[in-house]
């Protein structure tokens, strides 16, 4: 086992930290190392306000832990490590002695039943390249009122067997800033881009039913942004639809991008799912969309249930307690 997760003593009761020192710990990693190996019930860890700048990681024999801030305004998580970054060491554990796209996040849950709720989680490394702030692999995973913050490839949906489920959460980020393989919706969240770019870029799986799934959700932009694309396919299969969204004017009129030029999976557009239902605002002209995407009727579009989403073979609904 890793020393850095070493296990010094185990519990299965809330914890909270607090950099005052009023708490269990005062860093969130040294929490998250306390709680019970594959525990008996679902932990709370409390994180009282202030910025913590760690790279926090709960592992894959860390399930059930929910990480809940005093509030997304006053709570953050910050970190600053991007893709070519040297590592720390000579290398790491996987053998590089860079980061990279996959290493460059902020909070990386690998565990699953986690929660997180009222943080805000940033990448502050700029305008560098792929540095993402979360990255989840774990499933069942739930994230509410957070405030997911960087540039390029911000969160990573990470692995096709990952069911993830986004409730209020303001994400921001410039290329390719919600991206990977995960069964995900985003309920009533508000996306931010920041430069002339893509918003998503899915790699579903061919046995995936469902990629990322956006639900009464805003696309807002800065200014001076005119040009984004709703996504573009990561790779083949790639799935991905809005619903219910209000769209703002950057939203580009043919809505998708097909991601020509990729010797190793050319014309992905033609497998890909790309679909609407109900799209309003000015970015919302449907008629000009890509010949390649769909606009669904009421009656697929109704087939759309966090129950059919995310139920999976064991019923999961995140929105039961």
């Amino acid at each position: 086992m890793n020393n850095a997760f070493a296990q010094t003593k185990p519990t299965s009761k809330d914890l909270v930290v607090a950099q005052d020192g009023s708490g269990d710990f005062k860093n969130i990693q040294d929490a998250i190392n306390a709680v019970r190996d594959l525990g008996p019930r679902q932990v709370t860890i409390h994180i009282k306000k202030g910025i913590y700048h760690e790279k926090v990681i709960i592992p894959s024999w860390k399930t059930g832990i929910s990480l809940v801030g005093d509030d997304s305004g006053n709570t953050v998580i910050v970190y600053s490590d991007y893709s070519g970054k040297p590592v720390n060491c000579a290398i790491d554990a996987y053998g590089s002695t860079q980061i990279s796209t996959y290493t460059s996040y902020t909070l990386l849950i690998q565990g699953d039943d986690c929660m997180v709720k009222n943080l805000t989680i940033i990448n502050a490394s700029g305008r560098v390249g792929q540095a993402v702030a979360l990255h989840v692999e774990g499933d069942r995973c739930v994230v509410i009122d957070c405030r997911l913050m960087g540039n390029q490839d911000t969160l990573y949906l990470a692995k096709g067997s990952s069911r993830q489920y986004y409730k209020d959460c303001y994400i921001e980020g410039t290329t390719d800033f919600i991206f990977g393989e995960a069964t995900a919706v985003f309920d009533h969240c508000i996306i931010k881009s920041l430069i002339n770019s893509y918003i998503t870029a899915a790699a579903t799986t061919r046995q995936q039913a469902y990629g990322f799934v956006f639900m009464n959700c805003k696309l807002i932009a800065d200014a001076a942004v005119k040009k984004v694309y709703l996504g573009r396919p990561w790779r083949p299969y790639a799935k991905t639809v809005y619903i219910d969204t209000e769209m703002g004017n950057q939203i580009l009129p043919q809505g998708w991008d097909p991601w020509l030029g990729d010797a190793m999976f050319p014309n992905k557009y033609k497998t890909a799912f790309y679909a609407e239902y109900n799209s309003i605002g000015r970015g919302a002209d449907k008629a000009n969309r890509v010949s390649w995407s769909k606009q669904l009727t009421k009656i697929e579009a109704g087939e759309y249930t966090i129950k059919n989403i995310l139920g999976g073979q064991d019923g999961w609904n995140p929105l039961q307690k």
